[in-house]
């Protein structure tokens, strides 16, 4: 099978920035060629070529991968290091605190850390939902992940943890309790009150992002109740947080969204509570030292108290470990 590698060094990607390096590595994971058959189709002279060449091997982008011998002439076989590669890099502004990224699953209490510990570290989100999060995480987009997705079992986070990261040591720390439920226009005038309703009604309907923990327990019930996603008005509609949904609610353009209690609350609008989930906190254990004003802080009752003050938040189990 073919393979795919990461280029997540600056250096690299600039190098690739050059069109004339970028064809060159393109044509070499097509096929192995020498330097006279890359001038040859490049219309360029064999020096040329080499200069691009050596540029290449020396970043471990191509390889001498066969030499072959005819008579008293020698000629080596260039090859790219892979069948293909995927740039990826994260520009972080210049700092001299720490700049940490977050990824994951929307989250109020988040956003507190963030704005209580901005004087200590800077710490930027990248909501994406749980599951992409947990993605993020794997390949070093993000140094922590938040995620509240439920397994078949009953079980939050663990069992999809142990599936992303079957090689590595990770630390699963509980950041809280939340409420979700319908977040509802004010005075409800659909009179909305449970799923079926949001089809019966027309409602129009606000989902979150694929991925989201929110959107796969939303889809779950659907198929539990067997009602097509052509039923639900506004499915393909989709926010990647909790205060876009409820804003959108607010300003007439949608009915109904699922979403936190505390999100509800802060927009004024109508909220039916359905179920408490818990919220993780997951972080490899080699940055654990980097995350620890972060971990410190959740221990602090400060951390407590502007939490529970967001409506639905429940910090009694805040800061616990959660093994794998």
């Amino acid at each position: 099978m073919k393979i795919v590698k990461s280029i997540s060094s600056f250096q690299k990607i600039k190098l690739l920035s050059d069109s004339n390096r970028l064809e060159i590595l393109r044509s070499l994971m097509a096929a192995p060629s020498t330097l006279t058959q890359i001038a040859q189709n490049m219309k360029q002279s064999p020096a040329w070529v080499r200069h691009h060449i050596l540029m290449l091997e020396s970043a471990g982008l191509v390889r001498v991968s066969e030499i072959r011998k005819t008579g008293k002439v020698t000629e080596k076989y260039y090859s790219a290091d892979a069948d293909a590669f995927f740039l990826q890099e994260t520009i972080l502004p210049k700092s001299k605190k720490p700049v940490l990224v977050f990824s994951g699953s929307h989250d109020l209490a988040v956003e507190g850390i963030a704005d209580s510990l901005s004087k200590v570290i800077t710490l930027l989100n990248l909501p994406v939902g749980s599951l992409d999060g947990l993605v993020n995480l794997r390949q070093g987009i993000c140094q922590i992940a938040g995620a509240h997705l439920l397994d078949v079992d009953g079980k939050y986070n663990t069992p999809f943890v142990r599936h992303f990261f079957p090689d590595r040591e990770v630390e699963i720390i509980t950041l809280a309790h939340r409420t979700q439920g319908l977040m509802l226009a004010s005075g409800n005038p659909k009179q909305i009150k449970k799923v079926a309703d949001i089809s019966h009604s027309n409602a129009r309907f606000i989902n979150r992002n694929a991925g989201s923990g929110t959107r796969l327990w939303f889809d779950t019930e659907l198929n539990k109740l067997k009602i097509p996603l052509a039923m639900i008005n506004g499915y393909e509609t989709a926010v990647t947080t909790h205060s876009e949904a409820a804003m959108l609610i607010l300003k007439g353009k949608a009915d109904v969204s699922i979403g936190l209690q505390a999100a509800a609350n802060q927009h004024g609008l109508d909220f039916i509570p359905w179920f408490e989930e818990r919220y993780d906190l997951i972080m490899p254990k080699t940055t654990v030292k980097l995350l620890l004003p972060i971990l410190e802080y959740i221990q602090s009752g400060d951390f407590r108290d502007r939490t529970n003050a967001l409506l639905g938040y429940n910090t009694t189990h805040s800061g616990e470990q959660i093994f794998l």
